[in-house]
C-alpha cells in the first residue's frame, strides 16, 4: 500500500472518531433530557417576556392565555421539541460538522455577536497563544534537562530532579496559578494578575501586542510549572531505555564519538515516542486550560466552555466539544508524518 493510500485510510479513522465522539455527545444530550430542558427553559423564557409585552395590548385574560398557547406552540417546532430528540440528532450532527452551528443563548463576542462559530473562532488564537507558547517552552526545557539527566542517572542532581519532577506533576493548575497570582501580582507585584490587556488597553499596534504578551506570562509560566516536571522525567526515562539498547553499546564499541552516539543512535530512536508524548500533551492541555484560563480571566476557548457550562448554553458546549476532538484529531495525523520522518525504522510500502 503507497504512503499516500495508508495516509488517507489513517485519516479517515480519524475523521470516523471525530464523528462517533460528536454523535454519542449528541445521544448523551438528547438522552438524559438536557437538551429539551435547556430548550424548553429558552422558550418559557421567550414566553415570559411575551406575556409582558402583549398583556399591554390584550385585555382579557382567556385571550392573552390564547396568544401565548400560539406563540408557545411555534417556538416549540422552532426548536423541534414537537419532535423526539432522536428525529433532531441527524440534523444537529450536520450542522456541527458543516459548522453551522447557530446562535449561542447567552454568550456573546465582544463585538456583541451571537453566533457560535464567531464565538468560537474569537477565542481560538488566545487559547493557541497560551498553549503554544507554554508547550514550546515545556518541551525545549525537557528536552535539555530530560537527556542531561539520563547521563547523570543515580546522581544527587538526578534525584533532585525526580522529587521536583513529582511535586510539579501534583500541583493542580488552578492551585499553582492561585498561588502565582498572590505572590507575583498582589505581593511583588511584577506581573497583571489576569485580562489580556491593561486598563486602559493601549491603541492597535505594537504597544497592544506586547501588553497582551505581559498578560499571557502569568498563565504561560502556570502551565509551564505543572508540565514540565511530567515531561522532563518522561524524556528522561525514554532516552535512558534507548541507552541501554544493545545497538547502542555496539556503536560506543566501535570508538563512535558519544555526541554522535547521543544524537544517532538515542535521540533519534527516541524521537517518535517523545514526538507522541509531546503531540497528544499539547492537544489533552486544551482541557487543561479550562482550569487555567478561568483562574486568569483569560477569554480563550477553556474560559469559553467553562462559561457554556455556567449557562448550559448547549450549541456553545457541543461546538466546543466538536473543536477539542477536531484538535485532538489532527494532532493525532500529525503523528503518522512525524512518525515516517523521525523514525527510519516506519516506511508505508506496497507489500
Amino acid at each position: 500500500m503507497s504512503l499516500a493510500m495508508t495516509l488517507a485510510m489513517r485519516g479517515l479513522s480519524l475523521l470516523g472518531v471525530l464523528l462517533a465522539v460528536l454523535v454519542l455527545l449528541v445521544v448523551v444530550l438528547g438522552a438524559t433530557g438536557f437538551s429539551d430542558g435547556i430548550l424548553k427553559a429558552v422558550v418559557n423564557e421567550d414566553i415570559r417576556a411575551m406575556r409582558t409585552g402583549l398583556a399591554q395590548t390584550i385585555r382579557d385574560p382567556d385571550d392573552l392565555e390564547f396568544a401565548l398557547d400560539a406563540q408557545r406552540a411555534e417556538l416549540e417546532r422552532f426548536y423541534g421539541l414537537d419532535e423526539p430528540w432522536y428525529q433532531r440528532l441527524p440534523d444537529m450532527v450536520r450542522r456541527v460538522i458543516t459548522l453551522d452551528l447557530g446562535e449561542a443563548r447567552t454568550l456573546r463576542t465582544f463585538e456583541g455577536s451571537a453566533h457560535v462559530l464567531s464565538l468560537v473562532m474569537e477565542r481560538l488564537p488566545y487559547t493557541v497563544l497560551l498553549l503554544t507558547s507554554s508547550m514550546a517552552i515545556t518541551a525545549v526545557l525537557g528536552l535539555l534537562i530530560g537527556v542531561k539527566l539520563a547521563t547523570m542517572v543515580g546522581s544527587k542532581l538526578d534525584r533532585i530532579v525526580s522529587y521536583a519532577s513529582a511535586v510539579s506533576y501534583a500541583l493542580p493548575a488552578w492551585w499553582a496559578g492561585i498561588l502565582l497570582i498572590l505572590l507575583l501580582a498582589f505581593q511583588l507585584r511584577w506581573l497583571p494578575a489576569g485580562g489580556l490587556y491593561s486598563s486602559p488597553p493601549p491603541e492597535a499596534g505594537l504597544e497592544r501586542f506586547l501588553d497582551l504578551l505581559w498578560h499571557a506570562v502569568l498563565p504561560v509560566l502556570t502551565l509551564v510549572i505543572v508540565s514540565l516536571g511530567s515531561w522532563t522525567y518522561t524524556v528522561r526515562t525514554m532516552v535512558l531505555n534507548t541507552a541501554q539498547e544493545f545497538f547502542v553499546t555496539v556503536a560506543r564499541a566501535k570508538g563512535l564519538p558519544e555526541g554522535q552516539v547521543m544524537r544517532r543512535y538515542i535521540l533519534r530512536v527516541a524521537a517518535p515516542p517523545i514526538a507522541t508524548n509531546l503531540v497528544l500533551g499539547l492537544a489533552a492541555s486544551l482541557g487543561g486550560a479550562i482550569l487555567t484560563e478561568t483562574v486568569f480571566n483569560w477569554p480563550g476557548m477553556g474560559r469559553l466552555y467553562y462559561e457554556a457550562i455556567l449557562g448550559a448554553d448547549e450549541s456553545v458546549i457541543v461546538a466546543l466539544t466538536f473543536m477539542f476532538t477536531l484538535l485532538y484529531v489532527a494532532a493525532r495525523f500529525l503523528l503518522e508524518v512525524l512518525y515516517i520522518v523521525l523514525d527510519p525504522r516506519i516506511r508505508y510500502s506496497e507489500r
